[in-house]
């Protein structure tokens, strides 16, 4: 009977050890934080729809300027937004969401690019369009 209690006691450590190991990698990488940098913005194509642009970013509802960089922790999702807006009597606009789970990062640091498409709303080059692409960096702290 001793023996079968100590190998029950082996098999219920044995699992507790693979479940906790199974865990771990996505707490771990919630807890430590991430590093969110806007690399990026680039006006990739843009078929007349204006020359006067505003836009915008943010990381988790906090705005991030190109260059600059958010860092976020205890989260289970990285939410990324990209916004972009030609400024004229009537402004046209394109947006883009995303939202990223961090138990799916595999690496340290991966790159995430976002495009965002504004049309034309108005006159002769209507439904013409205008794609940025924003290029976010997630880093593991």
């Amino acid at each position: 009977m001793d023996s079968f209690i100590k190998k029950l006691g082996l098999w219920i450590t044995a699992v507790l050890l693979i479940v906790v190991a199974g865990a771990t990698p996505a707490l771990a990488a919630s807890a430590s934080g991430w590093n969110v940098k806007l690399v990026s913005v680039q006006l990739v194509k843009n078929e007349h729809v204006g020359n006067e642009w505003y836009y915008t970013a943010s990381v988790n509802g906090k705005e991030v300027e190109e260059g600059s960089s958010v860092t976020v922790k205890n989260v289970s999702s990285i939410n990324l937004y990209a916004y972009a807006e030609e400024q004229d009597k009537i402004p046209d606009e394109g947006k883009a969401q995303k939202s990223i789970k961090v138990s799916t990062l595999t690496k340290k640091t991966q790159l995430v690019e976002m495009k965002v498409t504004v049309t034309e709303n108005r006159g002769r080059y209507s439904g013409n369009q205008a794609v940025w692409k924003f290029t976010f960096q997630l880093s593991k702290k």
